[in-house]
């Protein structure tokens, strides 16, 4: 039925006024929190001021006020840098958008100044990877995600942070080609419920994967393996990306005692049908050159090696490292002749998981603990190399959808590492203890 003359200047009236509305929603994620500073994320529907109000808990006359416009060329998302904060505190904060308040007030805490004081804190910190979300550019047939719950069940166990290993996000084949649907896809998966709820709940920093910056296996070859990395650095908003002049998304955190160091197995990376040549690279020349550095700098008693693919697997058949020996080799012979100690490994990506001890002749045996699928289809049946794996700890195989925690504990010279592994539901699955004498 067409529309009366007289209802049309109204009609144009209201559309004009819903285009000019303040951009009221908003998606809210903390980024890592050290002992001074914080960095709180926010992306809105359209180009709007934020304000983040925040004080120490319980001292409501120390407020502060942060703020920040969005705009339309960083897809309305924004890094807002809460700086000049006291260690070991609690803060309460509320964001405002056009100064309409888009969510419930928020908490977070920095990390306590123990250097010098007291015993190290004890601290946990929960990993995962492959987060699928189903939509109208899934494959014919079946769903494949599921049990986003499992969201939730990370938020429960109250971890300090979250390390997101990779596969974050899905790139499907019409978002290989542009940065536009690369950032939709991302604004899509930060619209999930459950993800909203995580996003609050702890401090965030990410790696990626393959399907996160390109295609599947995709590598360096990738063309718009620049876009990639400027759209994960908008959503991801790590302490740092890579070096200047190495571009990546690599880096390192530090909590409590512990140094994580974050690889980058893709921006470099040769293709896997490369031939088994001396140049052939999975993380490239820069950044195993910073990383030998950094370990060797590092005085922590555990420092865990982070990367979106297995390191060690002997039985991986699938964008192994093995797939690249000379790199492998040398990374593996430099750690033996450095006598590097604590060096632990998380990976992701295999879509089952499980904990691999590799020994070593004349050092302590290498533990790589690997946490895969989020929400992504399960391998529920790994091939009889995998499930057979002399290296593979027995009870520890992952054939469901999982979460992997790392607990740290224990006085200054007795430190312990703690590894846990949960199912979508949160029930633990298996735990294994680590003290930091077994790794020197």
């Amino acid at each position: 039925m067409p529309l009366r003359p007289a209802l049309r200047p109204l009609i144009a009236a209201l559309a004009a006024l819903a285009a000019a509305a303040p951009a009221w929603a908003a998606s809210i994620m903390h980024g890592f929190a050290d002992m001074t500073s914080m960095t709180l994320w926010v992306q809105t529907e359209r180009a709007a001021r934020v304000a983040v109000e925040l004080h120490p808990e319980g001292d409501p006359g120390r407020r502060r006020r942060v703020e920040g416009t969005t705009r339309a060329e960083d897809d309305f998302a924004l890094a807002l840098r809460l700086a000049g904060l006291d260690p070991g505190t609690r803060y309460r904060y509320a964001v405002t958008v056009d100064g309409r308040s888009v969510a419930e007030p928020g908490r977070f805490a920095t990390q306590p100044l123990w250097q010098f004081r007291t015993d190290p804190p004890a601290f946990a910190v929960a990993f995962g990877s492959c987060l699928y979300l189903n939509d109208r550019f899934d494959r014919p047939g079946r769903t494949w995600g599921g049990d986003f719950g499992i969201l939730d069940a990370i938020a429960a166990q109250a971890p300090d942070l979250m390390l997101w290993l990779g596969d974050n996000v899905y790139l499907r084949e019409p978002e290989w080609t542009s940065i536009e649907a690369m950032s939709a896809r991302y604004r899509a998966v930060r619209a999930m419920p459950e993800l909203r709820r995580l996003a609050r709940a702890t401090s965030h920093v990410a790696i990626w994967d393959d399907h996160d910056f390109g295609p599947n296996d995709s590598d360096g070859s990738f063309v718009l393996k620049g876009a990639a990395l400027e759209t994960f650095k908008r959503y991801w908003p790590n302490p740092a990306h890579g070096l200047p002049g190495v571009a990546g998304v690599f880096g390192m955190v530090t909590y409590g005692d512990v140094d994580f160091f974050l690889l980058d197995n893709r921006f470099h990376r040769y293709p896997n049908r490369y031939p088994p040549t001396a140049e052939k690279a999975m993380f490239g020349r820069a950044q195993l050159a910073w990383l030998k550095q950094a370990l060797v700098a590092s005085r922590a008693p555990f420092k865990v090696v982070v990367a979106g693919g297995q390191l060690w697997n002997r039985a991986n058949r699938f964008e192994a490292f093995h797939g690249y020996p000379a790199e492998q080799k040398a990374l593996a012979d430099w750690l033996l002749e450095q006598k590097i100690a604590g060096v632990v490994f998380l990976t992701g990506d295999r879509h089952f998981g499980g904990l691999w001890r590799v020994e070593r002749p004349g050092a302590y045996p290498l533990y790589e603990f690997t946490s895969s699928p989020l929400t992504a289809g399960v391998l529920a049946h790994p091939p009889s190399e995998e499930r057979e794996n002399p290296e593979l700890v027995p009870g520890t195989l992952l054939t469901q959808r999982n979460f992997g925690m790392v607990r740290v504990s224990g006085p200054r010279a007795e430190r312990v590492l703690t590894l846990e592994a949960y199912d979508a539901s949160g029930t633990l699955l298996w735990q294994r203890r680590i003290a930091a004498a077994e790794l020197r």
